[in-house]
């Protein structure tokens, strides 16, 4: 799996760093020994362990029972995913309370009819609205649902429901964790406060460097105001005020029709393939070579990106063994600075536009 921070938890030591007290430290590493931890097993006795510093806290009943919940949600949803890595993912946000008859329901299930004709699955809420048209176009076998729990009566599409692709979370923020952890692209349609509040933490994560970027998609009814309106608002209040930078409009394209928006996501991986920081550096993967002439380019255009020597191009470093699928692709190496980082976003744009090798 593609980490969604782009490599940056890859960064946590191997060894176990949280300890209680020797006796206690011995029989969790060998409990965990006999379980049969194979993968990552300092990592499972660091989860061990911060269960009993909880209950050393005398932590109360209630963050007990959202700590564990939380923790069940994400395992079970992380087991359901991990059956469908080799399938890249777009996600679709957009109101639930769409009718049918609506333009942008019909143009939502375009959407998602035309990403798996490219090879995409879809994750959607799991509701009707945009989410059921998405489902729709999708089909149930290429569809994901990531539903929540309300204190009204919230059933699932349809075309989700009763499929085992379907999640149930209690949380928010556990859902819009394997929103951001497990998808490619968004494709953002006219919604409520929940697609105002999931489109911009994707926005955020990808302006403050905690995910990785990826291509986010504005769509629309045909003739439809709704996202002019709102970039309206983001120019007026937001950057006139100096509350965003300008490259930050870079991270969300408005599309004009459902070909223009798949023809959007399908190049923003056309050369780039994905990233990974290893230590400071930057490594980019790309499906083909660039000339040297293109990465001369790169380095004029985006020298204010780098913090210390160039971008040169090579191949895989030691730390990306774990890796192995994506081993052989070309390298862009580069030391960067750590903010602004809608220029990452455009250099990405310049990656795909560069000529090969």
């Amino acid at each position: 799996m593609e980490d969604f921070t782009a490599g940056a938890t890859s960064n946590q030591p191997s060894r176990r760093q949280s300890a209680i007290e020797a006796p206690f430290d011995e029989r969790v590493r060998q409990l965990v020994a006999d379980w049969g931890a194979e993968k990552s097993p300092e990592l499972i006795e660091e989860l061990i362990v911060t269960a009993l510093k909880m209950a050393r806290d005398k932590m109360g009943t209630g963050d007990l029972k959202l700590m564990n919940r939380s923790l069940k949600e994400m395992r079970y949803a992380s087991k359901m995913f991990s059956e469908y890595r080799q399938h890249r993912k777009v996600c679709v946000f957009g109101s639930a309370r769409t009718p049918p008859s609506e333009a942008q329901y019909n143009v939502a299930e375009e959407f998602a009819r035309e990403m798996v004709r490219h090879n995409y699955m879809v994750i959607t809420g799991g509701g009707d609205g945009i989410m059921g048209a998405a489902q729709k176009g999708a089909g149930r076998e290429n569809s994901f649902g990531l539903n929540i729990r309300l204190p009204f009566e919230q059933h699932a599409n349809i075309t989700i429901e009763g499929d085992r692709k379907l999640v149930n979370f209690n949380y928010f923020f556990t859902r819009k964790l394997n929103f951001v952890k497990e998808t490619h692209a968004f494709a953002l349609f006219p919604g409520g406060f929940g697609t105002m509040d999931e489109g911009f933490e994707v926005l955020t994560l990808m302006q403050t460097g905690k995910a990785r970027i990826i291509p986010v998609v504005l769509l629309d009814r045909p003739g439809g105001a709704y996202w002019e309106t709102w970039i309206a608002f983001v120019k007026e209040q937001l950057f006139n005020f100096g509350y965003v930078n300008a490259e930050d409009f870079c991270f969300f394209k408005i599309m004009p029709d459902v070909p223009a928006a798949v023809a959007e996501i399908m190049h923003f991986y056309s050369v780039y393939q994905s990233s990974r920081w290893v230590g400071p550096e930057l490594v980019v993967r790309l499906a083909r070579q660039l000339s040297s002439g293109a990465i001369v380019k790169l380095n004029h255009a985006f020298a204010d990106v780098v913090r210390t020597g160039e971008i040169v191009q090579g191949n895989a470093l030691r730390q990306e063994k774990n890796e192995p699928e994506i081993w052989e692709l070309p390298r862009l190496i580069f030391t960067p600075h750590r903010q602004n980082f809608g220029r990452l976003r455009q250099l990405i744009d310049a990656i795909n536009a560069s000529e090969p090798a």
